[in-house]
Formats: structure tokens, C-alpha cells, sequence
């Protein structure tokens, strides 16, 4: 494989013009969503396919041609879009460890020797003391998630999981990588005594497939968020909420470009946020200061309330490099935005020689910068891959095992306790990079 061909993971430069979506959707907003809102779509010649009424967000789908002049003249709405595709993810291939025989205990897991990132976070410290995640629930909003991979297998909620993506279940996407498998992995991955293990591997994932093949709709991730907040306003009334969102997913806008639709994307954040529910996205993988960013925005990670992650990763751990809060060589970052840093990995050693590194049961050969990703779970076995995507699901996986020990800690407590139990790195104090510090969860359990 070339490394020009590893998958950086979330956060597309996708300035690109955007294609409305096959069907004529339209993503409408008011203070809150009620019959006044329902009567003016029916008036002007739509649809409405889902509200929420506290969330003030409906999607709607008319076959008029006036119907966004005739919906916004009824001032009923704050805002009114078309609905846009987006690639949201780069679709590339990344390293397959396929071949390998399997490898918590931790220790007989039989790759967790070649996870690093936990080593990184500490969690063992956290394992150790008891923490596991056990009773929280994660949502993974991305493409689909394999739901029978041996290491996933009874860790997610297959009755509560759903697709926003109009054809397609839940656990499906295209290829053999499967980029939300690989995010589940990270948080979730069980204790079995094979293969890799996650940071809180007694968490339950809620699988929400908003994407296909790395490209979804502003619609699908927003209905995503509403969902994974509040299933019951889907008629999910035996279905529990998540307690953590992740989106390891974004692309980068112009502020002035889609205005109504990132604004749109922020509302959803923030009822999630509301309703008690702690969301993570990826920082994206541009390396853009977005402190300086000017009319940039990158979204999901600036949307609302949420938190965004960047990245870091070591370059030749594999010749005993352990600097594992190194910046990544492609993570964005900026003041005001970057919330925490976890491990993504990198790719930026320029050799290409191959190391022999060590697992529970025998020896991996592999070119050495590959050592310095993030090894998974993915459709085709387990997958070592980089960026922020990675980094962002290794936080939610801290943040769950905080909420595992703590049950009864609220939305804003839990974001506290993330912030101030993370390893201060960089500048000394709040900087651009790592925001508050680089998550750790061994102190995130135990402080």
C-alpha cells in the first residue's frame, strides 16, 4: 500500500460545490416545531417527513418548485435549506492487518500489544480500578458498523441501532475498511481474549448509520443526532438514549456558504446537549488552525455545544519512540475550537523499512510507520488507520468510562470531569492544540 493512500478520517476540504439530494428535502427550523410549523409546509405544497418539537427541527419534501419561497414567506421558520449531499469522508484505502491470527485481561487480547493508545490514555490504570463503561451507551454515528465482528459481537444494541441512509441497515457500508466499525472498535471493542480491545470494552454502542461510503446528507447526520437523543420522538419508545454521541465525520465551509444547514446541524447539537447527552466530534484532518480560520468552519466540530477532538500520534514507536502527545502531522486545530487531544496516530515517518513488533501470541512484520496508527476492528478483520477520527472515539471511550463511574453525573459534570482530569500538554495551560490536554483514564476515573 502507498502511504499516500492511508485514510485520513474525518474532515474533507470540501469546498467543493454540494448536490442536493436525489429526493427534494428541505431542512426547516423555528424556535420550537408545532401546527403552526406542520400547517405552513402543508400549505406550501410539502411533506413534513419528521419534527421535533424542542428541538424546532423538521425535515420535510415537497415536488414544487416555489415550495422554499413559499415556506419562508409564511414566517413560521427561523430558517429553511435545501438539503445538501456532503462527503464527509475521504474514501480511501488504509492498512489491513488481515492475515494475522487474533489477539482484555487486556494482555491475551492478541493485538493489544500493538495498541499503543492505551498506553497513551492510561487505560489500564482505569480498567484496573474498576471502570469499564459498563452501562453507557455510545452512539457511533458514521457508515455502518459490522455488528458480528467477533470483537463487537453483543456489544452493540442491534434492536436500538437505525439507518438515516433511505436502502441501507444500519451495519452496512461499502468496502472492506468499514470506517464506523473501526470508531466502534475503538470505544468498544469486549474483552474476549482475541483481537484488539477498547477503551471502555463493557460500553454498548448504538449503531446510527447517517453515511454510505464516507457521503451522507446534512438531513441524515442531523436526524442522527435527534435520534441518538431522543428515540422515542421516533417512535422508538423502548429504545434508551445515548449517553455520549461520536461523530467521527466533518467537512470544512465557508461560514457564509450553507448557512441554514450548519446552523441547522448546530440546533441538533445543542437539543442532544440539552437532553443530557455529550457529544464528540473529530477536529478534522486539514491541519487548519481554525482559531485563524477566518470564514472557515469545520463541521461537525464547531457545531453547537459540542466537543472537538484532535489528534496525536507517535512517529516510530516501533523503534521505541513513545512521545505518544506528539501533534499530528495533519491535525487541524485552532483557540476557541479544539476542545481535548487524543490518539489518532500519524503516518509521518519517512522510512519504509519494515519492523517486526511483538503480539500476545507471536510477531507482526509490517512496514515500521504503520506501527503508528491506530489498530481496529474493520469489515475485513482489523485495520490500522489515522486521524482524527481515531482520536475522537478513543475520547468518547474516556468519557464513557467516566460515566460508567459515575452513573448519576450530568451532561455538564461529565464534560467538567473530561476537561480537568486530562494531561495539561503543549503551552502550559489552555492552548490551541490540545485545548484543555490530552485525555487520560486513569485520572478521569480515579481523580
Amino acid at each position: 500500500m502507498k502511504r499516500g493512500s492511508v485514510l485520513l478520517c474525518a474532515g474533507l476540504l470540501a469546498l467543493a460545490p454540494l448536490a442536493a439530494t436525489a429526493d427534494p428535502n428541505y431542512v426547516l427550523t423555528a424556535p420550537n416545531w408545532g401546527a403552526k410549523q406542520t400547517a405552513a409546509v402543508q400549505a406550501a405544497g410539502g411533506t413534513v417527513l419528521y419534527s421535533h418539537g424542542q428541538a424546532g427541527i423538521g425535515l420535510v419534501t415537497s415536488n414544487a418548485a416555489d415550495f422554499l419561497t413559499r415556506v419562508q414567506a409564511s414566517n413560521a421558520f427561523q430558517t429553511a435549506a435545501a438539503d445538501m449531499m456532503v462527503q464527509f469522508q475521504q474514501d480511501t484505502p488504509v492498512q489491513d492487518a488481515g492475515g494475522l491470527e487474533q489477539a482484555v485481561t487486556p494482555g491475551n487480547d492478541t493485538f493489544y500489544p500493538l495498541q499503543w493508545a492505551h498506553t497513551a490514555l492510561n487505560s489500564p490504570g482505569a480498567w484496573a480500578a474498576g471502570c469499564t463503561g459498563a452501562g453507557v451507551r455510545v452512539a457511533v454515528l458514521d457508515g455502518g458498523i459490522y455488528n458480528v465482528h467477533p470483537d463487537l459481537a453483543g456489544g452493540v444494541d442491534t434492536a436500538c441501532s437505525a439507518s438515516f441512509v433511505p436502502g441501507q441497515p444500519y451495519n452496512n457500508d461499502t468496502g472492506t475498511f468499514w470506517h464506523g466499525t473501526h470508531v466502534a472498535g475503538i470505544i468498544a471493542a469486549r474483552d474476549n481474549g482475541t483481537g484488539v480491545i477498547g477503551v471502555a470494552p463493557d460500553s454498548t454502542i448504538l449503531g446510527v448509520k447517517v453515511l454510505h461510503g464516507g457521503s451522507g446528507s446534512f438531513g441524515a447526520v442531523i436526524l442522527g443526532i435527534l435520534y441518538a437523543a431522543d428515540p422515542a420522538s421516533f417512535g422508538a419508545t423502548g429504545c434508551q438514549r445515548a449517553d455520549i454521541i461520536n461523530m467521527s465525520l466533518g467537512a470544512v465551509f465557508p461560514k457564509t456558504a450553507s448557512g441554514s444547514l450548519i446552523g441547522a446541524l448546530a440546533k441538533a447539537v445543542n437539543f442532544a446537549g440539552s437532553n443530557g447527552v455529550l457529544v464528540l466530534s473529530a477536529a478534522g484532518n486539514d491541519a487548519i488552525d481554525f482559531g485563524q480560520a477566518g470564514n472557515y468552519v469545520d463541521v461537525p466540530g464547531d457545531s453547537g455545544g459540542g466537543l472537538a477532538i484532535s489528534a496525536t500520534g507517535p512517529m516510530a514507536w516501533a523503534y521505541g519512540n513513545t512521545d505518544f502527545t506528539r501533534p499530528a502531522s495533519y491535525s487541524s486545530y485552532g483557540e476557541g475550537y479544539v476542545t481535548l487531544a487524543g490518539p489518532g496516530g500519524d503516518f509521518a515517518y519517512p522510512g519504509n523499512e519494515n519492523c517486526t513488533m511483538p503480539t500476545a501470541t507471536g510477531t507482526v512484520t509490517t512496514a515500521c510507520w504503520v506501527f503508528d496508527m491506530y489498530l481496529s476492528t474493520s469489515r475485513a478483520g482489523y485495520t490500522w488507520a489515522a486521524g482524527t477520527s481515531m482520536a475522537t472515539p478513543a475520547a468518547a471511550g474516556v468519557a464513557a468510562l467516566i460515566k460508567g463511574r459515575f452513573p448519576n453525573i450530568s451532561r455538564g459534570a461529565l464534560k467538567t470531569r473530561l476537561e480537568q482530569s486530562a494531561v495539561d500538554a503543549g503551552k502550559n495551560g489552555h492552548d490551541e492544540f490540545y485545548g484543555h490536554g490530552f485525555v487520560n483514564a486513569a485520572r478521569a476515573c480515579t481523580q
